[in-house]
């Protein structure tokens, strides 16, 4: 008789349970309280592999989706690739770091409104003993016509994102087009591109936040940085036009970019990194202009 009060317990236990779990239109956060489902919940985010390598995505993504009820894929590339996908309506949101394009992307219609997230530095880095002589460079240009001149080994990434995009136009400021067996490009993300300058003993060029992350690892040290707005690293949400495909996901694309310049996310991106490196990986700067920017 014991045994059968047992099992009639546990059932009405389970039971009692069961009645407490949010069903399948809610979702229970952390402090118990119960989000409402989005209607159409599985959302893309096209994004960079600066955000992907500094570890700022999964930080982002894991709040945002405790909090909305979405559930976020992202894809992630370099900035030039991840604007050909949202303009092909292969996502609903993109975080980039590449201003021209994104204002000619959002000129040309693929987007519905584009807003300032959050921003860190580039800085060139090098191996210790600096061959070129870089670090005592008076400017970023400076540094470049050393590294050309005297032909040392520099990595470009070679693939069109933003930080790509920025190196291009850092030699074009300093008079140079660089060319010939010193100059090679890897093709590959920002942390495979800093792996390669580290086995090699060359320059490149890194948004701090990777840098950050994978310096322990390096046998690379800054020796260009902070030399003017040059190397300025600025981070925008866009909105994908819905008009770009049926797949696009409007309300889930505004959730998100609504979720990345609000408190909660601003909050995490101000602390994200101090306790690890020392110093934040990124800036928050939602609400600000680009022309008040340190």
């Amino acid at each position: 008789m014991q045994r059968l009060w047992s099992i009639v317990l546990s059932g009405l236990l389970l039971l009692l349970l069961a009645g407490c779990r949010p069903g399948p239109d809610s979702l229970a956060t952390a402090s118990g309280t119960a989000v409402p489902q989005p209607a159409q919940p599985d959302m893309i985010l096209l994004t960079t592999t600066s955000v992907r390598d500094s570890g700022l995505l999964d930080v982002l993504v894991a709040d945002f989706q405790r909090r909305t009820g979405y559930r976020v894929k992202p894809v992630v590339a370099g900035s030039g690739q991840v604007l050909t996908l949202g303009a092909n309506g292969a996502g609903d949101v993109l975080l980039t770091h590449s201003p021209a394009a994104e204002t000619a992307w959002l000129a040309a219609g693929h987007g519905l409104e584009r807003r300032l997230v959050m921003f860190n530095d580039y800085l060139i880095v090098g191996p210790p003993d600096d061959p070129a002589g870089l670090r005592d460079s008076p400017s970023t240009a400076a540094a470049l016509q050393r590294v050309a001149s005297q032909r040392a080994l520099f990595i470009s990434r070679g693939d069109r994102s933003g930080t790509h995009t920025r190196e291009r136009q850092l030699w074009q400021q300093a008079g140079i087009v660089p060319a010939g067996s010193w100059y090679q490009e890897s093709g590959t993300g920002q942390g495979q591109s800093l792996q390669i300058a580290s086995e090699k003993r060359g320059y490149v060029l890194t948004d701090r936040g990777t840098y950050l992350v994978q310096r322990q690892r390096l046998a690379l040290v800054p020796l260009v940085e902070r030399t003017g707005p040059e190397l300025l690293n600025i981070y925008h949400v866009l909105t994908v036009n819905p008009a770009r495909g049926e797949r696009v996901n409007a309300a889930g694309g505004r959730a998100f970019a609504d979720y990345v310049v609000g408190p909660a996310a601003q909050t995490l991106i101000a602390s994200f990194g101090i306790e690890r490196y020392g110093e934040p990986v990124f800036t928050p700067a939602a609400g600000r202009e680009v022309a008040d920017l340190p």
